[in-house]
C-alpha cells in the first residue's frame, strides 16, 4: 500500500524496491519464482512503472534475473556459489573490519549489540529479526570501512548469500549471537587483530554449517 509519505516517483520506486526486497528475504517470493507484474503491482498499490524500476535495481543488485520469457525471476543461488561467496566475504570482511575500527561510533555498537541480544531472547524464533540483527553487525564495518568499492562488493555478496536457502536457519541463532558478540567486543576495544580473527571465524562457521546441513 502507498502512504502519504510516498509522493515522488523516486520515493515510490524506493518504496517498491524495499517491499520487493522484504518479500524475497521473507521467502514470500522464493528462488525461481517469476514476478507477475499485474499481481505484485496490485498487491503494492502501484503502477507498473515504479515496479519495473524497482525490479531493474534488484536485477543490478543480483536479487532478480531475466527468465526465458523475459520476465523477472528471483535468482537461485546454489551451494557452490554460496560457499564461494563466503570465501570472498571472509577475506574482504576481515579487511573491512580493521579499516572501520576508527570510524564506528559507540552508539552504533550498542544498537548492534542490543539487536543481537533481543533476537536471541525472542520466542518464538523470528527469522526476519535474525536477518536484521545480522545486518546491523555486518553493516557496522562494511559501511564504515572507507572503501566504497569494497562496500558495494560486500553488500552485493551478502545479498547473494542471503538468497541461499539455508536449512535449519534457526539452528544458527545461538552460534551467530555468540560470534557477533565476540566481533562487537573486538570492535569496541579497537583490537584489529581480534576483530579480523572473529570475523573470519564467524564466516568459516557459516561455511561449515552450510556444508554440514546441505551436503
Amino acid at each position: 500500500m502507498t502512504t502519504g509519505l510516498v509522493k515522488s516517483p523516486k520515493h515510490l520506486s524506493a518504496h517498491v524496491y524495499d517491499s520487493l526486497f522484504r518479500m524475497i528475504r521473507e521467502r514470500d517470493l522464493r528462488a525461481g519464482d517469476t514476478i507477475v507484474e499485474s499481481r505484485v503491482s496490485e498487491q503494492l498499490g502501484v503502477s507498473r512503472t515504479p515496479l519495473r524500476e524497482a525490479m531493474q535495481r534488484l536485477e543490478a543488485d543480483g536479487m532478480l534475473q531475466k527468465g526465458a520469457n523475459r520476465s523477472f525471476q528471483v535468482r537461485q543461488v546454489d551451494l557452490k556459489e554460496y560457499l564461494q561467496s563466503l570465501k570472498v566475504r571472509e577475506v574482504l570482511e576481515s579487511e573491512a573490519v580493521e579499516l572501520a575500527l576508527e570510524r564506528i561510533l559507540p552508539e552504533q555498537i550498542t544498537a548492534a549489540r542490543d539487536a543481537t541480544r533481543e533476537v536471541e531472547n525472542t520466542n518464538p524464533y523470528d527469522k526476519l529479526a535474525h536477518w536484521k540483527a545480522d545486518d546491523l553487525v555486518h553493516h557496522l564495518f562494511i559501511k564504515n570501512c572507507g572503501n566504497h568499492v569494497m562496500t558495494r562488493l560486500l553488500l552485493s555478496l551478502r545479498m547473494s548469500t542471503q538468497l541461499f536457502e539455508i536449512e535449519r536457519l534457526s539452528d544458527r541463532l545461538g552460534p551467530d549471537s555468540r560470534e557477533h558478540e565476540l566481533i562487537l567486543d573486538a570492535i569496541e576495544n579497537k583490537n584489529a587483530k581480534a576483530a579480523r580473527k572473529h570475523v573470519a571465524n564467524h564466516i568459516r562457521s557459516l561455511f561449515e554449517f552450510a556444508v554440514k546441513t546441505t551436503v
